[in-house]
């Protein structure tokens, strides 16, 4: 038998709705980490295709290894507005290609939707395979995927498909939020 979700009204106290929020939110967020096993139920969890791809994404350096392969294949694609091949893509574009590629999840197409996937994760929590959003002067949102330490991979507008970092000069200045796609990781 199955259970019915549980939905707290918007005319309800917001309070009690932020602070149930909060809670839960902290709690997945303490759920998760490299050394985690346990499966995560969200509502939020992106369609993961069954293939002959490994299930289990709790092996960070699996995971890091399987986005640094998709980049290698990606290196140095120009950025195109709306773009999603290797032709021309832009930074949701190529999120959403290497999730496809590389894990067979699907992502929305946009940086927008992508920004409401997943669970979010503290800037400090940062593991492999993080979504990382920024929102620079240049366009209203950018997103990346998280490698290790402060480098990630992304779409860039001057430079194409690169390897950034998370420097105080620049991305560390613009960056907005992060959220984890992996069910357990």
């Amino acid at each position: 038998m199955k259970e019915k979700p549980v939905s707290l009204s918007l005319s309800n106290t917001r309070s009690f709705s932020m602070s149930v929020c909060l809670s839960v939110f902290a709690l997945l967020l303490m759920e998760t980490s490299c050394a985690t096993q346990r499966q995560l139920k969200t509502t939020d969890a992106p369609e993961i295709k069954a293939s002959g791809k490994p299930s289990d994404y709790s092996d960070c350096q699996g995971i890091e290894q399987r986005i640094r392969d998709e980049y290698r294949r990606w290196k140095g694609t120009r950025h195109r507005l709306g773009g999603t091949g290797q032709k021309g893509t832009d930074c949701s574009g190529f999120v959403r290609a290497v999730y496809r590629n590389a894990f067979d999840i699907e992502l929305p197409r946009t940086t927008k939707a992508q920004v409401k996937e997943g669970v979010p994760v503290n800037r400090d929590q940062l593991q492999a395979g993080d979504l990382v959003f920024f929102k620079p002067p240049s366009y209203p949102r950018h997103v990346g995927i998280f490698l290790t330490g402060t480098a990630f991979v992304h779409a860039s507008k001057r430079k194409g498909v690169i390897i950034s970092q998370i420097d105080p000069y620049y991305w560390g200045k613009y960056y907005w939020t992060a959220r984890r796609i992996f069910p357990t990781h």
